[in-house]
């Protein structure tokens, strides 16, 4: 196989000239995010250009210390930003979303790369890109799950005070909530998981095939991830939804939020 084309400069510019349709289908429909676009854009480029850096330097210059601290940052700044987008959160809540987001999300990514792919911790060709898409997409998981479940308890507390008033348990009442804040964190995951292979090739195949990768190996690989990320999404949101959702009542079985 061929290696991957180059893309030159101007060719890198002109998908640009996309957004700027993105941006009129906006201004038409009067949706007011053109700035969210545009910000959101520009930040992504920056970021990916620095991290393009950062990786060649990794990659150039391989050093334990270099690749854990950088996979200390990446999983610092996912919980930062879970955190971030759920403000309702205990600092207990908090706590406890940190260390699932840290042990769970670590833990699937030393299985997969010792025991799936079968090479060094410290090796950032593997740990890095296996690591970001493990905690990109726990990053997604936790925070539709943590938002859905407070708007579930947001929507129905009457209800749920009602049935605390007659007799019933915090643990009964609120853990239908968890059950279903977790069904929606992982419906993107299975939704992507049922129409990959048909409806689309995912990312990381695809840049393997582009690379010169035969697609069998490419094919291998891409199932596995699947598998760890759904694993990695399941662990994380539903060790920071089970026992994050123990301390909003007291000792006194009264609500807490």
């Amino acid at each position: 196989m061929n290696g991957v084309a180059q893309i030159q400069l101007g060719s890198f510019l002109l998908v640009y000239v996309l957004l700027l349709v993105v941006l009129g289908i906006m201004k038409k429909c009067r949706i007011n995010q053109t700035k969210l676009l545009v910000l959101a854009s520009a930040r992504m480029t920056l970021q990916l250009i620095a991290a393009g850096y950062a990786l060649t330097f990794l990659f150039e210059h391989p050093h334990p210390l270099l690749t854990m601290g950088y996979l200390t940052i990446l999983v610092f700044f996912t919980i930062y930003l879970v955190l971030s987008r759920n403000k309702r959160l205990n600092p207990r809540f908090r706590v406890i979303v940190s260390v699932a987001i840290a042990c769970c999300g670590l833990g699937i990514i030393v299985f997969f790369v010792t025991c799936i792919v079968g090479q060094s911790l410290f090796d950032p060709q593997y740990l890095i890109p296996i690591s970001g898409m493990l905690m990109g997409n726990a990053l997604t998981g936790v925070s539709l799950g943590l938002k859905s479940f407070w708007n579930g308890l947001e929507g129905q507390r009457a209800r749920v005070e009602a049935l605390l008033n007659i007799g019933a348990t915090p643990e009964k009442v609120l853990f239908p909530f968890v059950c279903q804040a977790l069904e929606t964190a992982l419906v993107p995951t299975l939704n992507s998981m049922l129409g990959m292979g048909i409806v689309v090739l995912p990312g990381m195949m695809t840049g393997q095939i582009l690379s010169g990768t035969a697609p069998t190996t490419a094919i291998l690989y891409q199932i596995t991830i699947m598998v760890a990320i759904c694993a990695c999404v399941c662990l994380c949101c539903f060790c920071s939804l089970y026992f994050g959702y123990r301390t909003l009542w007291n000792t006194q079985k009264q609500l807490t939020f």
